[in-house]
């Protein structure tokens, strides 16, 4: 029975690798030096698999669960989407720019 068991626990680990890595508990309070630091965010919703709301911050290879509702964390992901955003656009307009003063000094 144990034989069994064990192939079907492996089975059931080959088939869902990312059934584990749900957050199961979360921090309500994260410090400043902490969100400073934050590389990525997931956001974990409360389906499925994983029966907890939650932000997953990754800092240096570390993750930490914090609860998806607090204003701190809120603020954060909104920073950091905006920076993506306008880092992304400010790229396109700086090649559009060269683009345009390359072809007015070949006329």
């Amino acid at each position: 029975i144990s034989v069994l068991f064990l192939t079907l626990l492996l089975l059931f680990l080959a088939l869902f690798p990312g059934a584990f890595d749900c957050c199961t508990k979360i921090s309500d309070e994260i410090p400043k030096g902490i969100l400073r630091r934050v590389e990525r965010f997931e956001i974990q919703k409360a389906d499925g698999l994983c029966h907890l709301e939650a932000v997953i911050l990754h800092i240096k290879g570390k993750k930490f669960c914090v609860n998806a509702q607090n204003r701190k964390v809120k603020k954060m992901m909104k920073k950091m989407k905006h920076k993506i955003h306008r880092s992304k656009s400010h790229v396109r307009k700086q090649r559009r720019t060269r683009i345009t003063k390359q072809k007015e000094q070949k006329q």
